[in-house]
């Protein structure tokens, strides 16, 4: 279907149930596959309303407004016309309520501690940390969000088969569960999903993200 650059077919669409309620995340080019087979609608807010589009209605909209196109917004081409990329889907056969739990996993663990070193301090590429457990598992210490911080491979190797205070280590925050997706709130901080604040600013909300 589209010429497009990557980084808009990778862009983020938040999905709901039949229900509104937040689910899921995808990308956009699986977003445009559940539109074109009539297995969702794109909600798109404007001035505090939303509407609801078919694939159809959606690219009318597209071509109305595509000679004003937002600073944050994705576009998608194909040979024959050019669509906006939706941020918000809905289900149209699917009642699911969302998770409850944030999985633990080394992408929501970096994410929560946002890829800093718990120890020194320092920010580090995800391919430079390690996953430390504050009391060490070779001691009884679990796998929680409560135990488990974001390290960078120097503090880890120093810190051993220590707790911080043995190591004479101190953690620059008490790890403890988030109540929603660390990625999530990476997402809702850009202007981008500015639009996914009307349904998941609820006070606790844990969709995965891919």
């Amino acid at each position: 279907m589209s010429t497009a650059s990557p980084a808009a077919l990778n862009a983020s669409v938040l999905v709901l149930n039949r229900q509104y309620l937040a689910i899921h995340v995808i990308d956009v080019r699986r977003a445009f596959a559940l539109l074109l087979r009539e297995l969702a609608e794109v909600i798109h807010i404007e001035e505090g309303r939303f509407g609801n589009y078919d694939f159809a209605s959606w690219r009318e909209l597209s071509t109305l407004e595509s000679a004003y196109k937002g600073p944050h917004d994705d576009w998608v081409r194909s040979v024959n016309f050019e669509i906006r990329a939706p941020r918000v889907l809905r289900l149209l056969e699917f009642d699911r309520a969302p998770k409850q739990r944030v999985r633990l996993n080394r992408r929501n663990l970096f994410a929560r501690d946002e890829n800093l070193c718990q120890y020194c301090g320092k920010k580090f590429a995800t391919s430079e940390l390690s996953i430390d457990h504050v009391v060490p598992s070779c001691r009884g210490g679990e796998t929680t969000w409560e135990n488990v911080v974001c390290a960078c491979v120097r503090c880890n190797v120093r810190k051993g088969g220590r707790t911080p205070t043995e190591a004479n280590m101190k953690l620059i925050k008490k790890p403890v569960r988030p109540k929603r997706s660390p990625l999530l709130s990476i997402k809702l901080a850009s202007p981008k999903y500015a639009s996914w604040k009307s349904f998941v600013d609820a006070a606790y909300w844990s969709v995965d993200l891919r």
